[in-house]
């Protein structure tokens, strides 16, 4: 699963360098504005995330579109590698971004302040099961309602990924690294012998980071975890539908709330696994004078 999603990256960053084939952009310049140096164009993710549905908000929110303004579909690798290019060479930039991502600790960016508020307050991550799952697996359960922790402790565990190491493998040193915090989610949890259980999960970085970990300590209590990435609405309606057991990928009250409201009736939500997510328009902090989803009309 996890080479067919490199490979799916692959292919995205390939098809995102075709599309700017032939427009080498210079490195940004405070006196010309943004728009035309980088084609009026701010580079995105996967067609589905919550994070472009809001983008597109925000364009007509605040009249981009009046200004050419389009926004880039591609993927969360492909968007990343755009971004350290453009970083390397101290070029223009707009990105869809989002915290916990590891860009945010191995880059220098900055949020976009959101006078009209179209991306929300922050957000927090939750924790979200089939029903019935306390009945057919409580140590499970148990595990996946003590599951917490914080942007930090994951961003440990995304940059782990993002210099090459498979994801369980970087989720088992985590575990290994933080014996404490397992005790915490782990504690008065019977142990089962080899029962299976089903997580799913948006490729997202962060979500790849969270769901390999809490994958590995359902296997330090006895479980044979599989875990699948989805679509974000597929996600919601595995779980909804009992095809899947739960995941840790909940972005509310914005991010997912349209397949919340949907769905709350046919899932259980255990919770915030972590606090304090925010997702917006970023751009790196050595473009100054970008400080504001307004100024990119400037």
């Amino acid at each position: 699963m996890w080479k067919k999603l490199r490979l799916i990256s692959l292919l995205s960053i390939v098809s995102l360098l075709l599309v700017s084939c032939g427009t080498e952009l210079a490195p940004y310049d405070a006196k010309k504005p943004l728009g035309e140096q980088i084609n009026y164009t701010i580079t995105g993710i996967d067609a589905g995330a919550g994070i472009m549905l809001s983008t597109q908000n925000a364009i007509k929110a605040y009249k981009l579109d009046d200004y050419n303004w389009q926004l880039q579909t591609s993927s969360t690798a492909a968007m990343t590698s755009t971004l350290e290019k453009a970083i390397k060479d101290k070029r223009p930039i707009v990105v869809t971004g989002w915290t916990p991502h590891w860009m945010f600790t191995k880059f220098d960016l900055k949020f976009l302040d959101d006078p009209k508020n179209v991306y929300g307050d922050a957000e927090d991550i939750h924790t979200i099961v089939r029903k019935g799952l306390k009945k057919d697996m409580p140590s499970a359960y148990a595990v996946l309602d003590n599951f917490n922790w914080t942007p930090e402790e994951m961003s440990k565990v995304m940059l782990e990924v993002n210099d090459g190491a498979d994801p369980e493998e970087a989720a088992k040193k985590w575990v290994k690294n933080n014996p404490d915090k397992v005790a915490e989610w782990t504690k008065g949890v019977q142990k089962v012998n080899g029962d299976k259980i089903k997580l799913t999960y948006v490729a997202w970085d962060s979500e790849i980071a969270s769901t390999n970990v809490v994958a590995e300590v359902l296997r330090s209590v006895g479980y044979k975890p599989t875990i699948q990435a989805m679509e974000i609405q597929p996600m919601w309606a595995s779980v909804a539908t009992g095809a899947a057991d739960g995941m840790v990928a909940a972005w509310l009250p914005n991010t997912a709330g349209v397949y919340y409201k949907d769905y709350k009736s046919d899932i259980e939500d255990l919770g915030i696994n972590l606090k304090g997510a925010k997702v917006g328009l970023a751009v790196p902090t050595y473009m100054k004078n970008i400080n504001s989803i307004e100024d990119l009309k400037k």
